[in-house]
């Protein structure tokens, strides 16, 4: 099922939970609606889901007009970051309530139930716990079993909302990579909300990036984070170092370096910002006629192939993060206290109107 939303406009009160938002999400696609808290990520899927009605704009499903259906009528999946299952229910009860509570003509046998669910329990590799309680389940076990209850009623779309966010660490990265192998065999139209830039960028076909209740940018995982449209998804899609300066005919002047900055060739000394990740940073032993920035190493820590280094410049005292290879780091032979100059090996200038 394909999924479009026009002009999708919401408020709570005062605050603008979503304002004028349209997307479309392609058939068989795994998005990923990635934003901070309160950014209108969750009031988006509910939307979707008809569980939250928009002030304004249209929810258009399969190129029809689902604004005023039912959530029933739908046919929406939905997974909630605290699993909601039935405590007093087994899990192969959970799993068949979906079927169980359809209207009678609808409603399939007893056995053909028993096979479906059995069928789910396999899907999501837990077939063996159909008749344990929620509470003796671990919280992975859980969020797949939610999952599977889902799935039973064999939703057009499935929505799921931070569906890892109450897991540790270890078995989130465990479930995200189970959760993209599963999507690769069902292939429904899967919307996720995530506030974690890895899970997105790990998980999603294409990641939409809200902000304040608008969208920032959309685009496939590497696209996205490669090209950031706005400093909002360059600082928010990883680590970034900032160098404020003079930006003129093209190029950021900033702490004793100069930065190319092309898409800025018609500004005449204009303030702006450059934006650079860690991994585009050169780091090179300091010399008296080098260019760069200088700074003082504060801190290494190079356990694994990549050293990371936290750099204080001299100039105004703030902190640039490097990350090298470890090969290259220690081939350098630097200690703590060094003095280095630091060189951009590619950066993003943002004029300070855009930032």
């Amino acid at each position: 099922m394909s999924i479009e939303v026009r002009n999708i406009g919401k408020r709570f009160g005062d605050f603008v939970a979503l304002d004028n938002v349209s997307l479309d999400f392609p058939t068989g696609e795994l998005t990923a609606l990635l934003g901070p808290s309160g950014c209108g990520k969750t009031t988006l899927l509910r939307v979707i889901a008809g569980l939250e009605q928009p002030d304004q704009g249209q929810v258009i499903l399969d190129g029809e007009d689902a604004s005023q259906r039912h959530v029933r009528e739908r046919q929406v999946g939905f997974v909630f970051q605290h699993y909601a299952l039935f405590r007093h229910m087994s899990v192969f009860d959970n799993i068949a309530f979906g079927l169980r509570v359809k209207p009678r003509q609808q409603r399939p046998s007893e056995k053909q139930i028993h096979e479906k669910v059995m069928q789910l329990l396999s899907l999501v590799q837990l077939d063996w716990l159909a008749d344990r309680y929620p509470s003796q389940l671990s919280g992975g076990q859980r969020q797949r079993i939610a999952l599977a209850r889902a799935l039973a009623v064999e939703p057009r779309v499935l929505l799921l909302d931070e569906p890892f966010g109450a897991l540790d660490a270890k078995v989130r990265k465990e479930l995200r990579r189970w959760l993209r192998r599963l999507h690769d065999e069902l292939h429904v139209t899967s919307i996720f909300v995530t506030h974690d830039q890895e899970e997105a960028l790990e998980v999603a076909d294409r990641v939409v990036l809200m902000n304040r209740g608008k969208v920032e940018q959309t685009g496939a995982p590497d696209d996205v984070y490669n090209h950031p449209a706005t400093p909002f998804v360059y600082g928010f899609l990883g680590n970034v170092n900032l160098f404020h300066g003079r930006v003129h005919e093209g190029v950021l002047a900033a702490g004793g370096t100069t930065l190319a900055a092309p898409d800025h060739s018609h500004a005449r000394d204009a303030t702006g910002v450059g934006y650079v990740r860690p991994h585009e940073l050169d780091v090179v032993p300091f010399t008296q006629d080098g260019d760069g920035i200088v700074a003082q190493l504060r801190r290494a820590h190079a356990i694994g192939p990549l050293a990371q280094l936290e750099l204080e410049r001299l100039d105004d005292g703030s902190l640039i993060e490097a990350v090298l290879p470890a090969e290259h780091y220690a081939q350098l032979q630097l200690q703590a206290g060094a003095t280095v100059r630091v060189r951009p090996k590619r950066v993003r200038v943002f004029l300070d109107d855009a930032v």
